[in-house]
């Protein structure tokens, strides 16, 4: 049990029943009234964020959350199939709960984060960047465009589509962005 002078950014508590991250959170104390603390929290399970204010002094169910390293082993008709790096013990995850999973290749790197209390799967992430080849991409044309930031659509190794810069080809491997979906880079 905690209160609402241990909140910092990052803490993870149980709210409503729901795993939470706090986001952002202010103490206030009017002139007149009760002290209170204005909140924004990030519901680990759907990445919401909600917005609660506390009376100061409340009780706060704090939860703990570790986060493991997995490697993506293959997709079936279930859903995905990750390994344990370190233990190689081997779990199952639905679609919903895998974020970009058309970035993701076999052999990747992933993080999930667990509620440790119940050991269930929360998220599972991919890394900032990944590489990837362009499988098809329509080839430029001299004279396409007038702008210098015209993009065209590449459809990559794992089946995704993502916008990428005019002279990049079929063929070439390429840093993609994985928390918007863009190009970053050529890969050399």
């Amino acid at each position: 049990m905690a209160t609402t002078a241990d909140f910092k950014n990052g803490l993870y508590i149980n709210f409503n029943g729901k795993p939470c991250s706090i986001v952002w959170f202010q103490h206030v104390k009017p002139g007149k009234g009760p002290a209170f603390v204005k909140t924004k929290l990030r519901n680990l399970e759907n990445g919401r964020i909600l917005e609660n204010t506390f009376t100061a002094g409340a009780k706060i169910d704090t939860i703990s959350v570790e986060r493991r390293p997995y490697q993506f082993l293959y997709k079936d008709e279930d859903g995905y199939n990750f390994m344990h790096e370190e233990t190689f013990e081997q779990i199952h995850l639905e679609e919903d709960l895998v974020e970009n999973a058309d970035l993701m290749k076999e052999g990747q790197h992933v993080e999930m984060m667990f509620l440790a209390d119940e050991e269930r799967c929360l998220t599972c992430e991919l890394p900032t960047y990944v590489e990837l080849e362009v499988t098809y991409t329509e080839p430029a044309v001299k004279g396409d465009t007038a702008s210098t930031n015209a993009l065209k659509e590449a459809t990559l190794e794992t089946g995704a589509k993502i916008m990428v810069p005019l002279f990049i080809n079929q063929g070439e491997k390429i840093r993609v962005n994985t928390t918007d979906r863009s190009y970053g880079e050529r890969v050399k």
